[in-house]
């Protein structure tokens, strides 16, 4: 049994099957040096650490793919077109509310499951995610009004039998109480007499 330059017992008298450095009579002992894959001190052909063969390529890890980050919000405005519509038609109590002469828009995050749209109220212990209660407020829109229910991978609204009833983008007839809407990024959301909720879609980039 041949033995190698490390010292290990090699039944083959060529190489060594133990760490691959040559034993054959003659053969130039194999150079030291530093694994390219773990830097440990390699004698021979195969590191005794990890096992990597020298004159293989070391394979640099892919970089792990990033994964968007995605965030939805709603923006809410006085909306003139709207409020305009609902008084020709002859909405609930149309000839008595006046257009808001400042309203300016205002910025709700959506997280969790549900997100509630509505009026707080102190006294009756209601408190929405989505609170509409103004200045200015719009006396159109119900203390429970709607409901913002995550689904899938986006958002739906659904009425909880209000009063004055939502439509949503250009359509005039009320969604049905307690079914589920599903909306769109950039979607409007109309309650009220001259409210308009918007949702938006945001996309970044995790660390």
């Amino acid at each position: 049994m041949a033995t190698c330059p490390a010292g290990h017992d090699s039944a083959a008298d060529d190489y060594c099957d133990v760490c691959g450095a040559p034993v054959r009579a003659g053969a130039a002992p194999q150079v030291e040096g530093t694994c390219a894959a773990c830097g440990a001190v390699r004698v021979g052909r195969f590191c005794e650490e990890c096992g990597q063969d020298s004159l293989s390529p070391v394979v640099t890890p892919a970089r792990p793919a990033v994964v968007p980050r995605v965030s939805w919000h709603v923006t809410v405005e006085a909306d003139r077109a709207y409020f305009d519509r609902v008084v020709a038609v002859g909405g609930p109590d149309a000839g008595a509310v006046a257009f808001p002469p400042f309203c300016p828009p205002r910025r709700f995050e959506l997280a969790g499951r549900e997100v509630s749209v509505g009026r707080r109220s102190r006294s009756r212990g209601i408190f929405p995610g989505i609170d509409l209660v103004g200045p200015p407020e719009d006396p159109g829109v119900s203390h429970h009004h709607a409901v913002l229910v995550a689904s899938g991978d986006g958002w739906a609204v659904v009425d909880l039998g209000s009063t004055n009833g939502t439509t949503v983008n250009e359509g005039d007839t009320p969604l049905p109480p307690h079914r589920p809407h599903p909306l769109e990024p950039g979607d409007r959301v109309h309650v009220g007499a001259w409210t308009t909720i918007t949702l938006h879609r945001s996309a970044g980039e995790d660390a």
